[in-house]
This record gives C-alpha cells, sequence and structure tokens, in this order.
C-alpha cells in the first residue's frame, strides 16, 4: 500500500460541489490537497506546489482543462507531474482527447465515492512504475 500522507493532490475545479467531494474523498483517503478553480489558477500551484498529482477539470470556463494540461506538459518544471482528466464528457472519443493532451488517465463525474482515493493511489503507483 502507498503512503498517501506525504502525496499531494492539486484539484483543478471549477464547480464547488465537485471540488468540495474530491478534497473531501482525497482527505479522507490520506492525501494533502490543493485547490484552484481556474486553469490558469492550477498551472500557476502546480508551478510553484509541485504535487504528487493533479487532477484536471476538462470542462474548466476560459482555457479548459486539455489546454491547461498541455501546457504543463510542454513545461520542464511541470511535465513529469502525472494529470488525470477529471470529466463529464464520456463520449466516444474523449478518452483518447484526454490522453492526446498529455493526461495519465481519465475519471468521469459523478465521481465513484467508494473508489475514488483508491483509484487515485493507483495511477500514483503505476506512475512510479
Amino acid at each position: 500500500m502507498v503512503e498517501n500522507s506525504a502525496k499531494s493532490v492539486l484539484v483543478v475545479e471549477d464547480n464547488p460541489a465537485n471540488m468540495e467531494l474530491a478534497v473531501d474523498l482525497l482527505e479522507v483517503g490520506g492525501f494533502r490537497t490543493l485547490q484552484a478553480a481556474t486553469a490558469e489558477e492550477g498551472i500557476h500551484m502546480a508551478r510553484t506546489e509541485r504535487p504528487s498529482l493533479i487532477l484536471m477539470d476538462t470542462g474548466l470556463p476560459g482555457m479548459d482543462g486539455l489546454q491547461a494540461t498541455r501546457l504543463l506538459k510542454q513545461d520542464p518544471q511541470t511535465a513529469s507531474i502525472p494529470v488525470i482528466a477529471l470529466t463529464a464528457q464520456a463520449m466516444e472519443g474523449d478518452r483518447e482527447k484526454t490522453l492526446a493532451a498529455g493526461c495519465l488517465g481519465y475519471i468521469t463525474k459523478p465521481i465513484d465515492t467508494r473508489t475514488f482515493a483508491q483509484t487515485i493511489t493507483l495511477f500514483l503507483s503505476a506512475q512510479r512504475s
């Protein structure tokens, strides 16, 4: 089992209810959380805080999460931070779009509250392998 207490997760999400749910589930799972409501704020926090993983809402207003992910992956400071897309978009081809943008994986909303923190732990474990 991965020790989560030293792991920080940056949640980039503009919907306050979704943010609260994700943060609560992550904190119960032992993660330290960081929060950003816009892509620009998320990029800034990724550069300054260097989280273990970023959960990126793809449907952010203004700059969307996929564009933000592309920018993070082009920046040597943040390129190695795994980004997981967090999205309500579950149409055919959406998973491929997130992977093409540089996301390591894809979690659909609504979040499965029973497995969410475990899923994040698995993404972190896979990234280290």
